[in-house]
């Protein structure tokens, strides 16, 4: 019989094995404490088992772990991890350090189907959905690898490789595990999606309260549709209903993610038609600078436009900071994970 990956399993699931195996059950509470939180890479590290009840339990399962095929680091230290699975398929998570902050931008899919145009990540075909143990796995794995620079991740973003909204229930399954395992609150993690409408309301009904990131990056439908498919089933109004329904804590606001690319989403009226569209929606809005790569059909808009841009969003009361990109030396910036297959 093939042994049991710990990982693999759920909190539910993983209280059944330890019942099946006629091992007391406060031992799953144990058993779950050192693989999430004490980020235990075999069975033989949980010290607070027997060696008897070790040995037992390997006979019948393991603890798997990622592997990692590369690492790379920014000039801005910012610092890039390409991940091997194991049907040898890799993904690429980042880590982003900002003043007191330091933000783990993780991967949700192999690949992604969306195909927006000005990503480049967008241009792969996707590959299959990460399971969640194997999203949850990279901030495992991450903070195993920074832990002799005394640092610790304050942050996670679901902005990496992939839709997840649609790799929903494995999403949800992952961030309960970060939450309630790992004890990661839910006001550090923040979700990012393109706007796959009909799974908004789903997020807020089934997953812990975490922030909620969308992909905006036009102000009209024909803009929008141009650089992002999926406004062609769900358009904007539809989007932007589901924001202003999606409950929020008290002091929490929906970020809007803003590509601005030369020429296409970056003039004044564009601007004006965005605080319109977010008239009566408590949020912020990112401006990201187009971040460019070999082949690209699109241009960054200089420093004075996307100054000018943000002048016109704040004096119309619409909160709007311009990301500052890192990593781009190394594409780990925004749109720009391609890790290395075809």
């Amino acid at each position: 019989m093939p042994k049991t990956d710990l990982k693999a399993l759920s909190k539910k699931e993983l209280g059944s094995f330890i019942k099946e195996q006629g091992i007391p059950a406060f031992r799953a509470k144990q058993l779950m404490h050192w693989i999430y939180e004490k980020r235990a890479e075999s069975i033989d590290e949980i010290t607070e088992f027997s060696k008897d009840l070790r040995e037992r339990l390997s006979e019948k399962a393991y603890i798997r772990n990622l592997a990692l095929l590369n690492r790379q680091i920014s000039a801005d230290c910012t610092e890039k991890f390409l991940f091997g699975l194991e049907d040898g398929e890799s993904i690429e998570s980042v880590l982003i350090p900002d003043k007191n902050r330091l933000t783990l931008c993780i991967s949700s899919q192999v690949g992604c189907a969306m195909k927006c145009r000005f990503c480049l990540t967008g241009k792969l075909k996707l590959k299959r959905n990460l399971k969640a143990h194997e999203i949850v796995d990279q901030i495992i794995s991450v903070s195993r690898l920074i832990e002799e620079g005394y640092r610790k991740i304050t942050n996670i973003v679901f902005m990496g490789m992939g839709e997840p909204l649609a790799n929903f229930d494995e999403v949800v399954e992952a961030l309960w595990r970060m939450t309630e395992l790992m004890k990661i609150s839910k006001r550090r993690i923040t979700l990012s999606t393109s706007g796959i409408v009909p799974m908004i309301p789903e997020l807020a009904r089934r997953a812990p309260r975490v922030n909620l990131a969308v992909s905006l990056n036009a102000a009209t439908d024909e803009v929008r549709n141009r650089l992002m498919p999926i406004n062609k089933k769900y358009p904007l109004k539809s989007l932007l209903d589901a924001c202003r329904r999606y409950p929020l804590d008290p002091r929490r606001r929906i970020t809007f993610e803003y590509v601005m690319i030369q020429g296409i989403n970056d003039t004044a009226g564009d601007a004006k038609r965005l605080i319109k569209l977010l008239r009566g929606i408590p949020c912020k809005v990112n401006l990201i600078p187009f971040n460019p790569y070999t082949g690209s059909e699109f241009r960054r808009p200089s420093d004075r436009e996307i100054g000018m841009f943000q002048k016109i969003l704040l004096g119309g009361n619409i909160t709007a900071l311009i990301r500052k990109s890192k990593g781009q030396d190394i594409l780990a910036a925004c749109g720009q994970l391609k890790a290395g297959y075809g």
